[in-house]
C-alpha cells in the first residue's frame, strides 16, 4: 500500500490577525521557521521514505502562492485541486480520495492540515507507520495528541480497547470542546487525547464509508471531479456541483459514524498554531518568559509575545500581552483573550475595510505590489516583477500611470509601441491606453508607480490578455 500525503490548505486564520489575512493566511506565512507552515508540513512528510508526491486541496485565490512555495522547496505535487467554495474537510478529503483511487486503487491517504506544527518528526513518522498497519486492516485512523494541559480549545477523543499487533486503540467516543473543569477531568483520566484533525486511511475505504454515511457528499464530489478542467498546473473542480455539496467535517461525516475508527496516541510536539498564545507556548522563551521577533526592545516585560514586522517596537513595564506590528496594523491584547482577536476581523468586515483581507504588500503570480502613499486623486505603489514574468495586457478607464524604474529592466507595451527602459528612466501610461509591463531580464524588476485619476481601485483593470488566465 502506497502512502500519499493530502494537504488541506483552507481557512484564513483570523485569530492570528494582523499577520494572517484572507489573501495571505497563516499556512502561507513563516511563523515558526524561515519557511511557511505549508512548506514545513510538506517537507516533514517528504522526509519519510517511500512517500508519494503531495496532493493539495486549496482555495482558488491561493493557487499561485501555493504553487510558488512548493517550487521554492523543490516539490512537484501530484495535483493542486481548487475548491470554488469552502465545504469543510469531508468533501475536500473525498475529492482527494477519488483522484487517488482512480490512479492507484490501493492508495493510502495521509490527510494533514497545512498549518500545524510538529516538533518530534521521528515520533510522527513512527506513528504514521503504526497507522499504516491499521489502514491495511481496513481501519480509519486519527492521530490523538497526548495532552499536557486541560485545553478547552480542542475537541477530545476517548480511547477504547487495545488492538492486537498495533499501537492504535479503538475510538470509544469523540467529545466536543469541553469547559475547563471537564478538560481537567479528561487530563486526570489519562484516556483522552486532543483531536488533531489528522487522519490516515485508504482512499477506497474512506469512499466506501462516505458512501454509506453521507452518500450526498460523495455524489456531489464525484460530479465536481468529473466536471473538472485543467487550468495551467491546477485542476478546477466544477463550480455548480461542488457548491451544491453539503458542508461537513471528516469527524461528523465519517469518523463518528463508522465502526472502523481507531486512534493513534501521539506524543509528537504538536500544535495547531491556532492563536498568538499557542505560538507563544511553542516558541523558545527568554528568562522573563517573553518571545520577541523582529526589531523589539523590552524593559520590565514578562510572559509576553512581541512581534515587529516593519519598524522598531519598544515595550516597557507590562506582562502577559500580545503585541503584533505590521506595516498597516498593530494588535495589542491580553494574552488570556487571544480568542477574541477574531472580533477585530469581524469588525473590519462590518466596516467595509480591507485590513482583514489584504496586507499592504499584495502578491500576484508575476510578483507583488505595495502601497506607500495615498491621497485625493493619487496613490503611489512599489512594484516588483519577477524575472521573465509579465502583467496582463490591460487598460484603465479612470486613471493614468507614471512608472519609474528603480532597478532591473522593464519592457513596456503602450498601444502598438514597445520600448525598453532601465534604471532611473521613466514612462507614462495615459488614461485609456492599452499597455503591458514585462521583466525581460534575469534579476527582479523594481519600480515606483504613481497613479492619478478620479478612481484608483484595483477593479478598474480591464484585462485583454493574461498569461495566468485571469481575463
Amino acid at each position: 500500500m502506497s502512502l500519499h500525503p493530502v494537504i488541506l490548505s483552507g481557512g484564513s486564520g483570523s485569530r492570528l490577525w494582523p499577520m494572517s489575512r484572507a489573501a495571505l493566511p497563516k499556512q502561507l506565512l513563516p511563523l515558526v521557521s524561515d519557511k511557511s507552515l505549508l512548506q514545513d508540513t510538506v517537507l516533514r512528510i517528504q522526509a519519510m521514505p517511500g512517500v508519494g508526491a503531495p496532493l493539495i486541496v486549496c482555495n482558488n485565490e491561493h493557487r499561485f502562492l501555493i504553487a510558488e512555495q512548493l517550487h521554492e522547496i523543490g516539490i512537484e505535487p501530484s495535483g493542486i485541486y481548487l475548491e470554488p467554495a469552502g465545504r469543510n474537510t469531508a468533501p475536500a478529503a473525498a475529492i482527494a480520495a477519488l483522484a487517488l483511487a482512480r490512479r492507484d486503487p490501493e492508495a493510502v491517504m495521509l490527510l494533514l492540515p497545512a498549518d500545524h506544527l510538529i516538533r518530534k518528526v521521528d515520533a510522527f513518522h513512527a506513528a504514521i507507520a503504526e497507522c499504516m498497519k491499521a489502514a491495511s486492516a481496513g481501519h480509519l485512523a486519527t492521530f490523538g495528541i497526548v495532552p499536557d494541559a486541560p485545553h478547552t480549545g480542542y475537541g477530545y477523543i476517548r480511547q477504547g480497547e487495545a488492538m492486537e499487533g498495533v499501537a492504535v486503540r479503538r475510538v470509544a467516543a469523540f467529545v466536543e470542546k469541553p469547559d475547563r473543569e471537564t478538560a481537567a477531568r479528561f487530563l486526570d483520566a489519562g484516556e483522552y487525547f486532543w483531536n488533531s484533525g489528522m487522519f490516515l486511511f485508504s482512499a477506497r475505504q474512506y469512499l466506501e464509508e462516505l458512501g454509506e454515511h453521507r452518500p450526498e457528499i460523495l455524489a456531489a464530489c464525484e460530479r465536481a471531479l468529473d466536471g473538472s478542467r485543467r487550468d495551467l498546473d491546477f485542476c478546477r473542480l466544477d463550480r455548480e456541483a461542488f457548491e451544491a455539496c453539503p458542508s461537513d467535517s471528516i469527524d461528523y461525516a465519517v469518523m463518528e459514524r463508522t465502526r472502523n475508527a481507531v486512534v493513534m496516541p501521539a506524543d509528537i510536539g504538536w500544535s495547531d498554531i491556532g492563536s498568538w498564545s499557542a505560538l507563544w507556548e511553542v516558541e523558545e522563551k527568554e528568562a522573563a518568559g517573553n518571545v520577541a521577533s523582529g526589531d523589539v526592545w523590552l524593559d520590565g516585560v514578562s510572559d509576553s509575545y512581541v512581534r515587529a514586522e516593519s519598524r522598531m517596537v519598544a515595550v516597557i513595564g507590562v506582562q502577559n500581552l500580545l503585541i503584533v506590528e505590521t506595516p498597516d496594523a498593530v494588535l495589542v491584547a491580553d494574552k488570556r483573550r487571544d480568542q477574541d482577536v477574531r472580533k477585530v476581523v469581524e469588525h473590519l468586515k462590518s466596516m467595509g475595510r480591507s485590513e482583514h483581507e489584504f496586507h499592504s504588500r499584495i502578491f500576484r503570480p508575476w510578483g507583488w505590489f505595495e502601497g506607500t502613499d495615498k491621497g485625493e486623486r493619487f496613490q503611489v505603489k512599489r512594484i516588483m516583477v519577477k524575472p521573465g514574468e509579465k502583467l496582463s495586457l490591460q487598460m484603465h478607464h479612470h486613471r493614468a500611470e507614471h512608472w519609474i524604474v528603480v532597478s532591473g529592466t522593464a519592457r513596456v507595451t503602450r498601444e502598438d509601441r514597445v520600448e525598453t527602459i532601465g534604471e532611473n528612466q521613466s514612462t507614462y501610461i495615459p488614461l485609456g491606453s492599452v499597455h503591458r509591463l514585462e521583466n525581460p531580464g534575469k534579476i527582479p524588476l523594481h519600480l515606483i508607480e504613481v497613479q492619478s485619476g478620479s478612481y484608483l481601485g484595483e477593479d478598474d483593470i480591464v484585462r485583454l490578455d493574461d498569461a495566468y488566465r485571469r481575463t
